[in-house]
């Protein structure tokens, strides 16, 4: 089912309720278009997800990236009335904690008003395995750096092979991570891995981005987990 939007303004946030499927492509980029005419009035946004019945790991992407842009313009993106799908898919990626889902649209545009935070990143020093991420898609690079955050790795991400290798060595990361995008790159994919070759590099299947993105964390956080007992991808 095509992503059908309804936007509202309460006062000073913007309430965009969605029906349908949130995934790459048109759907994406509707989204996307939404939430640019409106940032023209409004840095606060409620996105109502009760009709949401899929979201793929590109389209969860987005829902980060854009958490990340209204919180960097001191505005915020509040999720409300989750259908049970998109629930299960925020707990399953432990990124429920991120957007700190609320039952209805007045608890969500109370919320701001509340000075609610996220839950604070963990910051008891403990050294974290750290993980590069290349991929084209910048909403693809904003899922796979959330979910493995939220799974105990520090994460780098870049949208260039070129660039990888000097943020490898930099951030002496254990395990690359090659997204789709990158595949039609071998000749850049086999250089980076003769420049690295004791760094594990994981390279994923070219449906990953339109994976269901709960399914796709799991196999992907597990795939990791293999690779640095050892193990193959």
């Amino acid at each position: 089912m095509q992503l059908v939007l309804q936007t509202q303004k309460m006062d000073d946030v913007a309430v965009i309720r969605c029906q349908g499927r949130i995934v790459t492509g048109d759907e994406v980029r509707a989204l996307e278009h939404e939430f640019e005419k409106l940032m023209q009035t409004s840095k606060k946004f409620v996105l109502q997800l009760a009709e949401v019945n899929f979201i793929d790991s590109v389209g969860l992407g987005a829902l980060v990236r854009f958490f990340g842009v209204l919180r960097n313009a001191r505005g915020g993106l509040r999720l409300c009335q989750l259908s049970p799908f998109v629930l299960h898919v925020l707990q399953a990626t432990n990124l429920d904690s991120v957007f700190q889902p609320c039952a209805s649209e007045k608890e969500a545009i109370e919320a701001f008003s509340k000075a609610r935070l996220p839950a604070p990143e963990d910051s008891s020093g403990e050294s974290k395995t750290r993980v590069v991420c290349i991929d084209t898609s910048n909403d693809l690079l904003a899922y796979l750096r959330a979910l493995l955050q939220r799974s105990g790795y520090e994460t780098f991400t870049t949208r260039y092979l070129q660039d990888a290798r000097t943020l490898v060595q930099a951030a002496r990361a254990s395990v690359v991570v090659c997204g789709p995008g990158t595949r039609s790159n071998e000749p850049g994919i086999e250089e980076f891995r003769q420049g690295a070759p004791h760094v594990p590099l994981l390279i994923l299947q070219p449906d990953f981005s339109t994976a269901e993105a709960s399914q796709a964390g799991r196999d992907l956080v597990t795939r990791i987990q293999s690779l640095l007992n050892g193990g193959g991808t």
